[in-house]
Protein backbone atom coordinates (compact mmCIF):
# COMPACT_ATOMS: atom_id res chain seq x y z
CA UNK A 1 0.00 0.00 0.00
CA UNK A 2 1.45 1.78 -0.39
CA UNK A 3 1.81 0.92 1.97
CA UNK A 4 0.33 4.41 1.96
CA UNK A 5 -3.20 4.47 1.08
CA UNK A 6 -4.78 7.17 -0.88
CA UNK A 7 -7.01 9.35 1.19
CA UNK A 8 -10.61 9.58 0.44
CA UNK A 9 -11.95 11.91 3.00
CA UNK A 10 -15.31 11.80 4.44
CA UNK A 11 -18.79 11.36 3.25
CA UNK A 12 -19.13 14.99 4.17
CA UNK A 13 -17.92 16.84 1.13
CA UNK A 14 -14.56 15.94 -0.26
CA UNK A 15 -13.25 12.96 -2.11
CA UNK A 16 -9.56 13.62 -1.72
CA UNK A 17 -7.00 12.49 -4.22
CA UNK A 18 -4.98 10.02 -2.32
CA UNK A 19 -1.28 10.17 -2.17
CA UNK A 20 -0.88 8.28 1.03
CA UNK A 21 -0.87 4.77 -0.27
CA UNK A 22 -0.45 5.00 -3.98
CA UNK A 23 2.63 6.14 -5.73
CA UNK A 24 2.12 9.42 -7.41
CA UNK A 25 3.84 12.32 -8.97
CA UNK A 26 6.35 11.99 -11.75
CA UNK A 27 10.08 11.77 -11.91
CA UNK A 28 12.27 14.43 -13.34
CA UNK A 29 15.09 12.61 -15.02
CA UNK A 30 17.90 14.63 -13.57
CA UNK A 31 21.16 12.81 -12.93
CA UNK A 32 21.11 12.50 -9.18
CA UNK A 33 18.35 14.68 -7.81
CA UNK A 34 15.07 12.93 -7.11
CA UNK A 35 11.99 15.13 -7.38
CA UNK A 36 8.83 14.70 -5.36
CA UNK A 37 5.84 16.18 -7.11
CA UNK A 38 2.28 16.79 -6.08
CA UNK A 39 0.50 13.50 -5.82
CA UNK A 40 -2.49 13.00 -8.02
CA UNK A 41 -3.79 9.59 -8.90
CA UNK A 42 -3.38 8.88 -12.58
CA UNK A 43 -6.07 6.60 -13.91
CA UNK A 44 -4.48 4.20 -16.37
CA UNK A 45 -5.95 4.09 -19.85
CA UNK A 46 -6.88 0.43 -19.59
CA UNK A 47 -9.04 0.99 -16.51
CA UNK A 48 -12.71 1.57 -17.21
CA UNK A 49 -15.84 1.88 -15.17
CA UNK A 50 -17.75 -1.35 -14.70
CA UNK A 51 -21.38 -0.71 -13.86
CA UNK A 52 -22.52 -3.63 -11.76
CA UNK A 53 -26.21 -2.92 -12.21
CA UNK A 54 -25.93 -2.69 -15.98
CA UNK A 55 -23.85 -5.85 -16.20
CA UNK A 56 -26.43 -7.76 -14.17
CA UNK A 57 -29.20 -6.56 -16.45
CA UNK A 58 -27.22 -7.74 -19.45
CA UNK A 59 -27.04 -11.34 -18.28
CA UNK A 60 -30.40 -11.75 -16.56
CA UNK A 61 -33.04 -9.95 -18.63
CA UNK A 62 -36.82 -10.14 -18.12
CA UNK A 63 -39.87 -11.40 -19.99
CA UNK A 64 -42.65 -9.10 -21.13
CA UNK A 65 -44.53 -9.59 -17.85
CA UNK A 66 -41.46 -8.49 -15.89
CA UNK A 67 -40.35 -11.93 -14.70
CA UNK A 68 -36.95 -13.40 -15.36
CA UNK A 69 -36.95 -15.91 -18.21
CA UNK A 70 -35.76 -19.48 -17.70
CA UNK A 71 -33.21 -19.01 -20.46
CA UNK A 72 -31.78 -15.87 -18.90
CA UNK A 73 -31.71 -17.48 -15.46
CA UNK A 74 -29.75 -20.36 -16.93
CA UNK A 75 -27.35 -17.93 -18.59
CA UNK A 76 -26.86 -16.04 -15.32
CA UNK A 77 -26.25 -19.26 -13.42
CA UNK A 78 -23.87 -20.44 -16.12
CA UNK A 79 -21.96 -17.15 -15.96
CA UNK A 80 -21.65 -17.42 -12.17
CA UNK A 81 -20.44 -21.00 -12.48
CA UNK A 82 -17.82 -20.02 -15.02
CA UNK A 83 -16.63 -17.19 -12.76
CA UNK A 84 -16.41 -19.60 -9.84
CA UNK A 85 -14.50 -22.08 -11.97
CA UNK A 86 -11.99 -19.39 -12.95
CA UNK A 87 -11.04 -18.16 -9.50
CA UNK A 88 -11.32 -21.55 -7.83
CA UNK A 89 -8.92 -23.16 -10.31
CA UNK A 90 -5.33 -23.98 -9.45
CA UNK A 91 -2.42 -22.16 -11.07
CA UNK A 92 -0.26 -24.31 -13.31
CA UNK A 93 3.37 -24.85 -12.31
CA UNK A 94 2.99 -22.97 -9.04
CA UNK A 95 6.11 -23.40 -6.87
CA UNK A 96 5.57 -24.75 -3.39
CA UNK A 97 7.18 -21.65 -1.90
CA UNK A 98 5.20 -19.11 -3.96
CA UNK A 99 4.30 -16.30 -1.59
CA UNK A 100 0.64 -15.72 -0.85
CA UNK A 101 1.15 -12.77 1.47
CA UNK A 102 -1.12 -10.53 3.52
CA UNK A 103 -0.35 -7.19 5.12
CA UNK A 104 -1.99 -7.29 8.56
CA UNK A 105 -0.42 -4.23 10.14
CA UNK A 106 -3.70 -2.80 11.48
CA UNK A 107 -5.02 -5.89 13.25
CA UNK A 108 -3.96 -4.92 16.77
CA UNK A 109 -5.56 -1.47 16.74
CA UNK A 110 -8.66 -2.96 15.14
CA UNK A 111 -8.99 -5.43 18.00
CA UNK A 112 -8.25 -2.71 20.56
CA UNK A 113 -11.12 -0.75 18.98
CA UNK A 114 -13.54 -3.60 19.61
CA UNK A 115 -13.44 -5.35 16.24
CA UNK A 116 -13.99 -9.11 16.30
CA UNK A 117 -13.17 -11.53 13.51
CA UNK A 118 -15.03 -14.78 12.87
CA UNK A 119 -14.54 -18.00 10.95
CA UNK A 120 -16.94 -19.51 8.44
CA UNK A 121 -18.83 -21.25 11.25
CA UNK A 122 -19.61 -17.90 12.85
CA UNK A 123 -17.21 -18.47 15.75
CA UNK A 124 -14.83 -15.78 16.93
CA UNK A 125 -11.34 -16.74 15.78
CA UNK A 126 -7.87 -15.25 15.57
CA UNK A 127 -7.73 -13.55 12.18
CA UNK A 128 -4.20 -14.89 11.69
CA UNK A 129 -5.54 -18.43 11.96
CA UNK A 130 -8.31 -17.65 9.48
CA UNK A 131 -5.80 -16.35 6.95
CA UNK A 132 -3.50 -19.33 7.48
CA UNK A 133 -6.40 -21.70 6.88
CA UNK A 134 -7.19 -19.76 3.70
CA UNK A 135 -3.72 -20.37 2.28
CA UNK A 136 -1.75 -17.30 3.35
CA UNK A 137 1.88 -18.26 4.06
CA UNK A 138 3.48 -14.84 4.62
CA UNK A 139 2.49 -11.78 6.68
CA UNK A 140 3.79 -8.28 6.01
CA UNK A 141 4.08 -5.75 8.84
CA UNK A 142 5.05 -2.08 8.57
CA UNK A 143 7.24 -0.52 11.26
CA UNK A 144 7.46 3.16 12.18
CA UNK A 145 10.16 4.46 14.48
CA UNK A 146 8.05 6.54 16.86
CA UNK A 147 4.42 7.08 15.75
CA UNK A 148 3.44 9.11 18.83
CA UNK A 149 3.33 12.77 19.79
CA UNK A 150 5.16 14.20 22.80
CA UNK A 151 2.27 13.18 25.06
CA UNK A 152 2.20 9.58 23.87
CA UNK A 153 -0.84 9.94 21.62
CA UNK A 154 -0.69 7.68 18.57
CA UNK A 155 -0.62 9.02 15.03
CA UNK A 156 -3.08 6.34 13.87
CA UNK A 157 -2.84 4.10 10.84
CA UNK A 158 -2.15 1.20 13.18
CA UNK A 159 0.32 2.97 15.52
CA UNK A 160 2.82 0.55 14.04
CA UNK A 161 5.82 0.75 16.34
CA UNK A 162 8.27 -2.11 16.92
CA UNK A 163 6.41 -3.67 19.89
CA UNK A 164 3.30 -3.88 17.70
CA UNK A 165 5.28 -5.62 14.96
CA UNK A 166 6.70 -8.08 17.48
CA UNK A 167 3.28 -8.97 18.86
CA UNK A 168 1.70 -9.38 15.42
CA UNK A 169 4.75 -11.22 14.12
CA UNK A 170 4.55 -13.73 16.94
CA UNK A 171 0.94 -14.48 16.03
CA UNK A 172 1.87 -14.99 12.38
CA UNK A 173 4.70 -17.31 13.37
CA UNK A 174 2.40 -19.28 15.67
CA UNK A 175 0.26 -20.20 12.67
CA UNK A 176 3.19 -21.17 10.47
CA UNK A 177 3.49 -18.00 8.41
CA UNK A 178 6.76 -16.23 7.67
CA UNK A 179 7.02 -12.49 8.26
CA UNK A 180 8.13 -9.60 6.06
CA UNK A 181 9.20 -6.51 8.02
CA UNK A 182 8.57 -3.23 6.20
CA UNK A 183 10.76 -0.52 7.74
CA UNK A 184 9.44 2.87 6.63
CA UNK A 185 12.30 4.68 8.41
CA UNK A 186 9.79 7.36 9.32
CA UNK A 187 7.45 8.01 12.23
CA UNK A 188 4.41 7.76 9.98
CA UNK A 189 3.43 6.91 6.40
CA UNK A 190 6.23 6.90 3.83
CA UNK A 191 5.36 6.91 0.13
CA UNK A 192 6.41 8.67 -3.09
CA UNK A 193 5.06 12.02 -1.95
CA UNK A 194 6.37 11.99 1.60
CA UNK A 195 9.48 10.48 3.12
CA UNK A 196 9.72 12.29 6.45
CA UNK A 197 12.67 11.45 8.62
CA UNK A 198 11.91 10.19 12.12
CA UNK A 199 11.71 13.07 14.59
CA UNK A 200 14.99 12.13 16.26
CA UNK A 201 16.82 12.08 12.91
CA UNK A 202 15.47 15.32 11.45
CA UNK A 203 18.50 17.49 12.19
CA UNK A 204 21.12 14.88 11.34
CA UNK A 205 23.54 15.07 8.42
CA UNK A 206 23.32 12.10 6.10
CA UNK A 207 26.32 10.24 7.55
CA UNK A 208 24.94 10.52 11.07
CA UNK A 209 21.51 9.53 9.80
CA UNK A 210 22.98 6.46 8.10
CA UNK A 211 24.61 5.42 11.37
CA UNK A 212 21.31 5.89 13.20
CA UNK A 213 19.45 3.87 10.56
CA UNK A 214 22.01 1.08 10.82
CA UNK A 215 21.69 0.90 14.61
CA UNK A 216 17.90 1.12 14.48
CA UNK A 217 17.63 -1.66 11.91
CA UNK A 218 20.07 -3.91 13.72
CA UNK A 219 18.42 -3.43 17.11
CA UNK A 220 14.88 -3.82 15.77
CA UNK A 221 15.62 -6.96 13.80
CA UNK A 222 17.47 -8.45 16.78
CA UNK A 223 14.45 -7.83 19.01
CA UNK A 224 12.13 -9.44 16.47
CA UNK A 225 14.25 -12.56 16.17
CA UNK A 226 14.80 -12.83 19.92
CA UNK A 227 11.01 -12.72 20.32
CA UNK A 228 10.70 -15.73 18.06
CA UNK A 229 9.31 -13.96 14.98
CA UNK A 230 10.12 -15.93 11.82
CA UNK A 231 11.40 -13.04 9.72
CA UNK A 232 11.98 -14.11 6.12
CA UNK A 233 12.50 -10.75 4.46
CA UNK A 234 13.12 -7.13 5.38
CA UNK A 235 12.18 -4.05 3.35
CA UNK A 236 14.72 -1.28 3.75
CA UNK A 237 12.32 1.56 3.01
CA UNK A 238 8.81 1.85 1.63
CA UNK A 239 8.09 3.04 -1.92
CA UNK A 240 11.33 4.97 -2.17
CA UNK A 241 11.25 6.06 -5.84
CA UNK A 242 11.76 9.71 -4.95
CA UNK A 243 13.62 9.63 -1.66
CA UNK A 244 13.84 8.07 1.76
CA UNK A 245 13.84 9.29 5.34
CA UNK A 246 14.10 12.96 4.47
CA UNK A 247 16.75 12.50 1.76
CA UNK A 248 16.00 13.19 -1.91
CA UNK A 249 19.45 13.07 -3.50
CA UNK A 250 20.24 9.62 -4.92
CA UNK A 251 23.71 9.39 -3.37
CA UNK A 252 22.29 10.07 0.09
CA UNK A 253 19.48 7.57 -0.37
CA UNK A 254 22.03 4.98 -1.47
CA UNK A 255 24.05 5.64 1.67
CA UNK A 256 20.98 4.97 3.82
CA UNK A 257 20.12 1.82 1.88
CA UNK A 258 23.63 0.46 2.32
CA UNK A 259 23.41 1.10 6.06
CA UNK A 260 20.13 -0.78 6.29
CA UNK A 261 21.39 -3.64 4.14
CA UNK A 262 24.55 -4.00 6.20
CA UNK A 263 22.50 -4.23 9.40
CA UNK A 264 20.21 -6.93 8.01
CA UNK A 265 23.12 -9.01 6.69
CA UNK A 266 24.97 -8.83 10.00
CA UNK A 267 21.97 -9.86 12.05
CA UNK A 268 20.95 -12.66 9.71
CA UNK A 269 24.46 -14.06 9.70
CA UNK A 270 24.80 -13.90 13.47
CA UNK A 271 21.53 -15.82 13.84
CA UNK A 272 22.32 -18.25 11.04
CA UNK A 273 19.09 -17.21 9.33
CA UNK A 274 18.46 -16.54 5.65
CA UNK A 275 16.70 -13.16 5.46
CA UNK A 276 16.10 -11.55 2.06
CA UNK A 277 16.72 -7.83 1.67
CA UNK A 278 14.01 -6.00 -0.29
CA UNK A 279 13.97 -2.65 -2.06
CA UNK A 280 10.40 -1.44 -2.58
CA UNK A 281 9.30 0.76 -5.46
CA UNK A 282 5.98 1.91 -6.89
CA UNK A 283 4.98 3.70 -10.14
CA UNK A 284 5.18 0.42 -12.04
CA UNK A 285 3.53 2.12 -15.00
CA UNK A 286 6.77 4.05 -15.56
CA UNK A 287 8.77 1.01 -16.62
CA UNK A 288 11.87 2.89 -17.78
CA UNK A 289 12.13 4.93 -14.58
CA UNK A 290 11.79 1.88 -12.33
CA UNK A 291 14.39 -0.08 -14.28
CA UNK A 292 16.78 2.88 -14.22
CA UNK A 293 16.47 3.08 -10.43
CA UNK A 294 17.26 -0.62 -10.08
CA UNK A 295 20.16 -0.43 -12.50
CA UNK A 296 21.73 2.33 -10.42
CA UNK A 297 21.47 0.22 -7.27
CA UNK A 298 23.08 -2.76 -8.98
CA UNK A 299 25.85 -0.68 -10.55
CA UNK A 300 26.55 1.00 -7.21
CA UNK A 301 26.81 -2.41 -5.51
CA UNK A 302 23.96 -2.23 -3.07
CA UNK A 303 23.68 -5.63 -1.40
CA UNK A 304 20.05 -6.72 -1.83
CA UNK A 305 18.06 -9.72 -3.02
CA UNK A 306 14.60 -8.65 -4.12
CA UNK A 307 12.57 -5.88 -5.69
CA UNK A 308 9.02 -5.49 -4.39
CA UNK A 309 6.63 -3.46 -6.55
CA UNK A 310 3.30 -1.93 -5.60
CA UNK A 311 0.59 -2.78 -8.12
CA UNK A 312 -3.02 -1.72 -7.69
CA UNK A 313 -4.81 -2.73 -10.91
CA UNK A 314 -7.30 0.14 -10.62
CA UNK A 315 -4.50 2.74 -10.46
CA UNK A 316 -1.36 1.14 -11.87
CA UNK A 317 -2.12 0.05 -15.40
CA UNK A 318 -2.38 -3.29 -17.14
CA UNK A 319 -1.34 -6.72 -15.96
CA UNK A 320 0.71 -7.03 -19.14
CA UNK A 321 2.86 -4.10 -18.10
CA UNK A 322 3.07 -5.27 -14.50
CA UNK A 323 4.23 -8.76 -15.41
CA UNK A 324 6.71 -7.44 -17.99
CA UNK A 325 8.35 -5.18 -15.40
CA UNK A 326 8.78 -8.11 -13.02
CA UNK A 327 10.18 -10.22 -15.85
CA UNK A 328 12.73 -7.56 -16.82
CA UNK A 329 13.88 -7.06 -13.24
CA UNK A 330 14.81 -10.72 -13.09
CA UNK A 331 16.26 -10.97 -16.60
CA UNK A 332 18.34 -7.78 -16.58
CA UNK A 333 19.49 -7.61 -12.97
CA UNK A 334 19.20 -11.12 -11.57
CA UNK A 335 17.00 -10.01 -8.66
CA UNK A 336 13.91 -11.80 -7.43
CA UNK A 337 10.76 -9.79 -8.03
CA UNK A 338 7.31 -9.79 -6.46
CA UNK A 339 4.23 -7.66 -5.86
CA UNK A 340 4.59 -6.06 -2.44
CA UNK A 341 1.11 -4.51 -2.41
CA UNK A 342 -2.15 -5.06 -4.27
CA UNK A 343 -5.89 -5.11 -3.54
CA UNK A 344 -9.39 -4.90 -4.98
CA UNK A 345 -12.85 -4.02 -3.65
CA UNK A 346 -15.76 -6.40 -3.11
CA UNK A 347 -18.28 -3.58 -2.61
CA UNK A 348 -18.56 0.16 -3.14
CA UNK A 349 -20.40 0.59 0.14
CA UNK A 350 -18.73 2.71 2.83
CA UNK A 351 -18.51 0.90 6.16
CA UNK A 352 -17.44 3.57 8.64
CA UNK A 353 -18.56 6.98 7.41
CA UNK A 354 -15.10 8.10 6.37
CA UNK A 355 -15.27 7.44 2.63
CA UNK A 356 -13.41 4.88 0.53
CA UNK A 357 -10.27 5.00 -1.56
CA UNK A 358 -11.87 2.67 -4.10
CA UNK A 359 -15.15 3.90 -5.59
CA UNK A 360 -17.31 2.68 -8.46
CA UNK A 361 -15.28 4.61 -11.03
CA UNK A 362 -12.17 2.61 -10.07
CA UNK A 363 -13.55 -0.75 -11.18
CA UNK A 364 -11.38 -2.57 -13.70
CA UNK A 365 -13.07 -3.76 -16.87
CA UNK A 366 -13.99 -7.41 -16.62
CA UNK A 367 -13.78 -7.50 -12.83
CA UNK A 368 -17.06 -6.55 -11.16
CA UNK A 369 -17.00 -4.98 -7.73
CA UNK A 370 -18.15 -8.12 -5.94
CA UNK A 371 -16.77 -10.96 -3.88
CA UNK A 372 -16.26 -12.97 -7.06
CA UNK A 373 -14.64 -10.02 -8.83
CA UNK A 374 -12.24 -9.51 -5.95
CA UNK A 375 -11.26 -13.17 -5.94
CA UNK A 376 -10.92 -13.35 -9.71
CA UNK A 377 -8.63 -10.36 -10.10
CA UNK A 378 -6.35 -11.58 -7.29
CA UNK A 379 -6.22 -15.02 -8.94
CA UNK A 380 -5.29 -13.41 -12.25
CA UNK A 381 -2.61 -11.18 -10.74
CA UNK A 382 -0.99 -14.14 -8.98
CA UNK A 383 -1.16 -16.21 -12.16
CA UNK A 384 0.56 -13.51 -14.19
CA UNK A 385 3.25 -13.02 -11.57
CA UNK A 386 3.95 -16.74 -11.49
CA UNK A 387 4.07 -16.98 -15.30
CA UNK A 388 7.06 -14.60 -15.42
CA UNK A 389 8.88 -16.18 -12.48
CA UNK A 390 7.86 -13.69 -9.79
CA UNK A 391 8.14 -15.12 -6.29
CA UNK A 392 4.79 -14.00 -4.92
CA UNK A 393 2.13 -11.42 -4.15
CA UNK A 394 1.18 -9.55 -0.96
CA UNK A 395 -2.35 -8.25 -0.50
CA UNK A 396 -2.54 -4.94 1.35
CA UNK A 397 -4.50 -4.73 4.61
CA UNK A 398 -7.06 -7.48 4.05
CA UNK A 399 -8.42 -7.18 7.61
CA UNK A 400 -8.81 -3.42 7.96
CA UNK A 401 -12.57 -3.18 8.54
CA UNK A 402 -14.85 -0.59 10.22
CA UNK A 403 -14.65 -0.06 13.97
CA UNK A 404 -18.23 1.22 13.99
CA UNK A 405 -21.09 1.69 11.51
CA UNK A 406 -21.20 4.49 8.96
CA UNK A 407 -24.29 5.84 10.71
CA UNK A 408 -22.36 6.90 13.81
CA UNK A 409 -19.42 9.18 14.56
CA UNK A 410 -16.44 6.87 15.06
CA UNK A 411 -13.85 9.61 15.48
CA UNK A 412 -13.36 9.02 19.21
CA UNK A 413 -12.44 5.39 18.56
CA UNK A 414 -10.06 6.31 15.74
CA UNK A 415 -8.40 8.94 17.89
CA UNK A 416 -8.10 6.73 20.97
CA UNK A 417 -6.86 3.53 19.38
CA UNK A 418 -5.28 4.62 16.08
CA UNK A 419 -7.60 2.53 13.91
CA UNK A 420 -8.25 5.29 11.36
CA UNK A 421 -5.73 6.12 8.65
CA UNK A 422 -4.54 9.07 10.74
CA UNK A 423 -5.44 10.80 13.99
CA UNK A 424 -5.35 14.49 14.77
CA UNK A 425 -2.23 13.84 16.84
CA UNK A 426 -0.26 13.34 13.61
CA UNK A 427 -0.87 16.96 12.62
CA UNK A 428 2.47 18.31 13.79
CA UNK A 429 4.45 15.55 12.10
CA UNK A 430 2.46 15.48 8.85
CA UNK A 431 0.62 18.82 8.66
CA UNK A 432 -0.10 18.81 4.94
CA UNK A 433 -2.11 15.59 4.94
CA UNK A 434 -2.83 14.05 8.32
CA UNK A 435 -3.20 17.52 9.77
CA UNK A 436 -5.96 18.34 7.31
CA UNK A 437 -7.68 15.07 6.52
CA UNK A 438 -7.31 12.73 9.49
CA UNK A 439 -10.14 10.26 9.92
CA UNK A 440 -11.17 6.64 9.55
CA UNK A 441 -10.36 3.73 7.31
CA UNK A 442 -10.74 4.17 3.56
CA UNK A 443 -9.91 0.50 2.89
CA UNK A 444 -12.83 -1.31 4.53
CA UNK A 445 -14.45 -2.24 1.20
CA UNK A 446 -11.25 -3.97 0.08
CA UNK A 447 -10.88 -6.36 3.02
CA UNK A 448 -11.54 -10.11 2.97
CA UNK A 449 -14.10 -9.70 5.75
CA UNK A 450 -17.45 -7.98 5.71
CA UNK A 451 -18.11 -4.96 7.90
CA UNK A 452 -19.06 -7.20 10.84
CA UNK A 453 -15.89 -9.33 10.68
CA UNK A 454 -17.26 -12.38 8.85
CA UNK A 455 -14.90 -13.87 6.24
CA UNK A 456 -15.84 -13.50 2.59
CA UNK A 457 -15.68 -16.49 0.29
CA UNK A 458 -13.00 -14.65 -1.70
CA UNK A 459 -10.51 -15.22 1.12
CA UNK A 460 -10.24 -18.81 -0.07
CA UNK A 461 -8.82 -17.81 -3.44
CA UNK A 462 -5.33 -18.36 -2.05
CA UNK A 463 -5.80 -22.02 -1.20
CA UNK A 464 -7.78 -22.58 -4.40
CA UNK A 465 -4.86 -21.27 -6.45
CA UNK A 466 -2.76 -24.00 -4.91
CA UNK A 467 -5.18 -26.94 -4.81
CA UNK A 468 -7.97 -26.08 -7.23
CA UNK A 469 -10.76 -25.95 -4.67
CA UNK A 470 -10.04 -29.24 -2.95
CA UNK A 471 -9.39 -29.31 0.76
Amino acid sequence: MREVMQKVVSVCLILMTISMFMGCGSTETGSNEVAVEDASVEQATDITTFDKAESTADITGTTEDGTTSDTDEALANSSESEADAAWKSSIDNLPEDFIFGMDLSSVMVEENSGVKYYNFEGEEQDVFKTFAEAGINYVRLRVWNDPYDENGNGYGGGNNDLPTAISLGQRATEYGMKVSIDFHYSDFWADPKRQHAPKTWEDMEVDEKADALYEYTKDSLTQLLDAGVDVGMVQIGNEINYGMSGEKHYDNVLKLLKAGSKAVREVSESYGKDIDIVVHYTRITDKADVLTLIEKLVNDELDFDMIGMSYYPFWDGSMDNMSRVLELIQEKYGKKAFIAETSYAYTTEDGDGSGNSFTATDAVEGYPVSVEGQATIIHDICERVNEVGGVGVFYWEGAWIPVGPASQDNSEIWETYGSGWASSYASDYDPDDAGLYYGGCSWDNQAFFDFEGNPLESINVFKYMRNGGTE
